[in-house]
């Protein structure tokens, strides 16, 4: 009997330009060796500029999504991208505690490359609460490391103060980690694609301080899909038996190889090519032959 690959269950919302969400999950999972089962939270309306219309599912129409092929085969490795409501966070994060021993990645979408708005106060609470807690590696970009770090008290005193002068522009990304590891997340990498930076440099963290910090050059464009493809490869990584600390580097390679390779089909943002290696192979067999 054939060996059957591994198995990462992703729950997130569809994308019709295939750029993002269960379509960048798909093509990464499978491009990495991985078998990926779908959850569908919401339905978008989106092309490659921007989010236009966010409609998320019935809660028990996602859990039957999920208890369905928990039941039928063995999953390896959660991955969760955008959720889409407060119900939708509660009823995974009920699903998953069921399931304590796999591992789970969280990328907390909160809003679209072009910045739409994808979650609200109510939502990055329930994150907090519910789901932070369960959570093996959490895959934020800076800005949204700054944003689901703020507790309660923190969004008080910002009411307070002058925008120019908020705790979410100032506040440091090792005290976002500490407050986020605080939460229960075992690992967090933040990424820097949003800091002024000549390279992007992506670190890693755990209870006990900076894993790895990790330099990569800066590309050109700006991509749809980027943080789910590495918060996918990271899945990837877990499920084919890597450690953390060597998985979150090998899909960060990855990742910026697939964005390198990227193409702009639309007229918006570049979209990442999640199987650049099968067209560098053809290239090489149109050049031999």
């Amino acid at each position: 009997m054939i060996q059957p690959p591994p198995i990462v269950l992703s729950f997130s919302a569809n994308d019709p330009s295939g750029g993002a969400g269960v379509h960048a999950d798909i093509l990464t999972l499978a491009s990495l060796g991985c078998h990926p089962l779908t959850v569908i939270t919401a339905i978008t309306v989106q092309d490659t500029a921007g989010v236009e219309e966010l409609m998320p599912l019935d809660p028990e129409v996602v859990a039957d999504q999920a208890r369905a092929v928990l039941e039928d085969m063995p999953v390896q490795v959660f991955k969760i991208g955008l959720l889409g409501s407060v119900e939708i966070i509660a009823v995974i994060a009920e699903i998953i505690s069921d399931y304590p021993d796999i591992p789970l990645v969280l990328d907390p979408v909160l809003a679209s490359g072009r910045g739409d708005e994808l979650a609200n106060e109510d939502m990055m609470r329930a994150m907090r609460e519910l789901l932070l807690p369960q959570v093996t590696i959490l895959t934020p970009n800076s800005l949204e490391a700054r944003r689901l770090s703020q507790d309660d008290d923190d969004d008080d005193e910002e009411e307070e103060e002058e925008e120019e002068e908020s705790e979410s522009q100032i506040l440091d990304l090792s005290e976002c980690a500490d407050r986020l590891l605080y939460l229960g997340c075992e690992y967090v990498l933040i990424t820097g694609t949003h800091e002024n930076t000549t390279k992007v440099v992506n670190t890693l963290y755990s209870a006990g301080g900076i894993l790895r910090t990790d330099e990569w050059d800066r590309l050109t464009h700006s991509y749809h899909g980027s943080g789910c493809t590495l918060a996918s490869a990271i899945a990837a990584s877990i499920a084919n038996g890597l450690p953390i600390y060597d998985g979150v580097y090998e899909a960060q390679d990855y990742t910026w190889q697939a964005l390198k390779a990227g193409f702009r089909p639309g007229m918006g943002q570049y979209l990442p090519d999640r199987l650049f290696w099968a067209n560098d192979d053809m290239d090489k067999k149109d050049v031999e032959s």
